[in-house]
């Protein structure tokens, strides 16, 4: 990967984007998966690079639906695992019964071992959907093939980086959807019954540790916020930080 210095101001952004770029060139990503990092990443620029208060609310819920779920699984795209192969691991670990699967829309049984490798050497034990025989309704692309043991029966699935038309599908099919997605108009965030609006790891992380609490605590209540309401309050909160920023640099 490129030498990026430390001092540059976005040397984080920089090096994710190097990586992925890596990850590409090995067969893990395909080009259409770097325009969707780019999109992802100019929403995040919008929300300020930061959990807001909203999307913290939707995790939490996010966490007491997955431990309350019979059945929850996490569906992982090339993109969620190059970005959050660990943080998945570490969700996993949280909640036990949450199953991982591999979902893709360009697969081929190469991107779907790569998938599987990265997921494995992160500690994920199995990894489902490597070798899918069943098909989600509704659905034309390879979005469809599903693992019999995992998102065919699932009760509750987490879609991190999704596209809309499958998180359409999984709400027609009866599931419960979680998503992850920072563009806050996106079909899958409209689609979702419980839609975060936060950059992967951050929203990953904050899960895992919402549920550990949970744990802790020993009761798992779960809010009672529509997703409207999320959605209503993610628009508000870029709208009001849209405003302090034109007034604070006027044209």
């Amino acid at each position: 990967m490129a030498n990026i210095p430390r001092s540059h101001p976005r040397y984080r952004s920089l090096v994710t984007r190097a990586y992925l770029a890596h990850q590409m060139e090995r067969g893990l990503l395909v080009p259409e998966g770097l325009i969707a990092q780019g999109r992802g990443e100019a929403f995040d620029y919008l929300f300020g690079e930061r959990t807001t208060p909203v999307a913290r609310k939707a995790e939490r819920i996010a966490a007491a639906r997955l431990m309350q779920a019979r059945r929850p699984v996490l569906s992982v795209n090339g993109n969620v695992a190059a970005l959050g192969a660990r943080p998945v691991a570490a969700l996993a670990r949280a909640i036990p019964h949450l199953k991982v699967e591999v979902n893709l829309f360009h697969r081929t049984p190469r991107r779907a071992q790569l998938v599987e490798q990265a997921l494995s050497e992160a500690g994920v034990h199995p990894v489902y959907g490597v070798h899918p025989t069943a098909r989600l309704r509704g659905l034309a692309s390879d979005r469809s093939w599903v693992d019999p043991e995992g998102i065919l029966r699932a009760d509750t699935v987490l879609v991190p980086l999704e596209d809309g038309d499958r998180a359409q599908a999984l709400v027609q099919a009866g599931k419960t959807v979680i998503s992850i997605d920072l563009n806050p108009f996106s079909r899958t965030t409209l689609a979702a019954h419980v839609p975060i609006v936060d950059e992967l790891s951050r929203a990953l992380r904050n899960i895992r540790a919402e549920a550990l609490r949970l744990s802790r605590k020993g009761s798992v209540p779960v809010e009672p916020v529509p997703a409207e309401e999320l959605r209503a309050q993610y628009v508000g909160f870029l709208l009001r930080r849209l405003q302090r920023f034109s007034v604070a640099h006027p044209p």
